[in-house]
């Protein structure tokens, strides 16, 4: 394995040996040599190959791991961790985004309601008391691996939705084509780690990095159309920006 990704140990180079078996497993990386979801061999036998100590190369892996690189999975063992969807920083869905990418994803509608809103959610979308919106949960995934678990509230005299048109399609075609121009949102993102309820949704481990998004919609005409909480893999998301000085 460590002659395959073309890794070699230099004793005499001022960089510490574990960073150089760093730098060695994330070029192979990048390179492509090592593709997403592939296995590394085990740590003692990485050691053995390259005549290091199990603690420097175990010290070399787990920076891997915090790095995003690698993940270790019970029963499975070290694997390069899946590409990641990198998603820039505007006003889209993430069923275009991910369209537009060449990706085909699917939709599990997991709850859906057509229900009087609560206060929150008036305050939120500036609606009248006594409103009705469409509040569902749905889980995205990409190529059978969920990817984002996202809640909605929708005001409901835009397009009429239920199940079956949020499985076929994303929530902003659907809003587009009941005219909405989308204009602007106000949108904040975080980090929580994985409850159970989530972690067994989205496949992965409770007490796992999960990327957060809070996003309020509004059109040209200034209505609020939706508001949202989702919540994405750490290990398969991330936003991507420009910051332009002013």
């Amino acid at each position: 394995m460590a002659h395959n990704l073309g890794l070699s140990i230099d004793r005499s180079s001022p960089v510490p040996l574990y960073h150089q078996v760093v730098q060695g497993i994330e070029a192979a990386i990048f390179s492509g040599v090592l593709e997403p979801g592939s296995r590394l061999d085990n740590e003692i036998d990485l050691a053995a190959q390259l005549n290091l100590s199990r603690p420097t190369m175990r010290k070399a892996m787990d920076e891997l791991v915090r790095s995003g690189l690698l993940v270790r999975k019970r029963g499975v063992g070290t694997q390069v961790v899946s590409s990641q969807v990198r998603r820039p920083l505007e006003l889209s869905s993430l069923y275009d985004d991910l369209t537009n990418n060449g990706k085909k994803p699917t939709t599990d509608v997991l709850s859906f309601a057509h229900v009087e809103a609560d206060e929150a959610t008036l305050a939120t979308l500036q609606l009248p008391a006594g409103s009705k919106v469409y509040h569902f949960t749905r889980l995205r995934k990409v190529a059978g691996k969920p990817l984002a678990l996202m809640e909605n509230w929708v005001r409901d005299d835009i397009a009429e939705m239920s199940e079956a048109t949020l499985s076929a399609e994303g929530l902003y075609a659907i809003l587009r084509r009941g005219g909405v121009n989308f204009r602007l949102a106000n949108q904040r993102i975080g980090a929580v780690v994985a409850n159970d309820y989530q972690a067994s949704l989205l496949e992965t481990a409770p007490g796992s990095a999960l990327v957060t998004m809070e996003r309020t919609a509004t059109d040209d005409t200034g209505r609020r159309v939706e508001t949202g909480h989702h919540v994405y893999r750490g290990d398969s998301y991330s936003f991507e920006m420009t910051l332009v000085q002013r």
